[in-house]
């Protein structure tokens, strides 16, 4: 054998072995186009995550397609499932996926307007019908926000249309309304940077049909903690209280680069992530 056919074989053993690797240790993470918080959280998992060797592919879709995803082995790890009622019903029908752990606390939804908007309550919309000019800015449809927005329509008589669009696009509506301090009610949750950068107030629903305070989960296809234990024990302690988690929308919302900014996140909060790790 000569040398050069030599060289081939090993270059190509090597390729081999370290392609190997990287499929071994290739994790699917699920992501919601504009969804702030599940963005930054994922982000920040993506990164430290690939501090340690993985590997890791983002797949973008809506809540229902990424559980589906998910209970079909496709998608490994999705890290924004609301609940009790947001997703509540979507994860129902899907048998092959699991809960890991709660990552936030005090979660809310709802319709919003912005401070200086004089009235406190869903019922009080129809009287102002003219000033919000008979329209709820929402955002894509077949979400559970959505959703629960039609039903707010018909459960309370509302003269209202909901114009459903994407989240940066109803970000945009309410920063043009609130610069020209126009009444505008928009469909909006928290955590979201939203909060931070506007002085914003949710309308009381006195029906409850956004339902109660709510807590985002971690949820994974079934056997992916027999196939990464070690990633799937870092999944069971993260967790982002409130200061940490208005902390890194903003920073992210404002960020040019979000990978960088959840790298500097990292930075600053490495004895934290690695207590996540290391199961503590």
């Amino acid at each position: 054998m000569n040398g050069r056919k030599w060289i081939a074989i090993v270059i190509s053993c090597v390729c081999l072995l370290g392609c190997g690797d990287r499929l071994t240790k290739r994790i699917s993470m699920g992501m919601v186009e504009g969804w702030a918080e599940g963005n930054a959280m994922t982000t920040v998992a993506q990164e430290y995550l690939k501090e340690k060797g993985y590997h890791i592919v983002i797949h973008k879709a809506a809540p229902n397609l990424l559980l589906a995803s998910m209970d079909n082995g496709d998608t490994d790890i999705f890290m924004n499932v609301w609940l009790p009622k947001t997703h509540g019903d979507k994860i129902a029908p899907f048998h092959r996926i699991q809960s890991v752990a709660t990552n936030y606390e005090g979660a809310l939804l709802g319709l919003v307007v912005p401070d200086y908007v004089e009235i406190n309550s869903i019922e009080e919309l129809n009287a102002n019908s003219d000033k919000f000019d008979g329209k709820i800015m929402g955002i894509e449809r077949g979400t559970g926000m959505a959703i629960y927005t039609d039903t707010v329509i018909q459960e309370y008589g509302l003269n209202y249309r909901q114009l459903n669009s994407s989240m940066v696009a109803m970000a945009a509506e309410l920063n043009k309304a609130i610069q020209e301090k126009r009444w505008i009610v928009v469909t909006a949750w928290q955590p979201h940077w939203l909060f931070g950068r506007f002085d914003l107030k949710f309308l009381e629903d006195p029906k409850k049909i956004y339902g109660e305070v709510e807590h985002i989960e971690t949820f994974a296809r079934q056997d992916f903690e027999k196939d990464f234990p070690e990633v799937y024990r870092f999944f069971q302690h993260a967790f982002f209280d409130g200061e940490m988690m208005s902390d890194l929308l903003t920073r992210m919302e404002t960020s040019t680069n979000q990978k960088e900014t959840a790298q500097q996140w990292i930075m600053e909060n490495r004895s934290m992530l690695d207590a996540w790790w290391n199961g503590m």
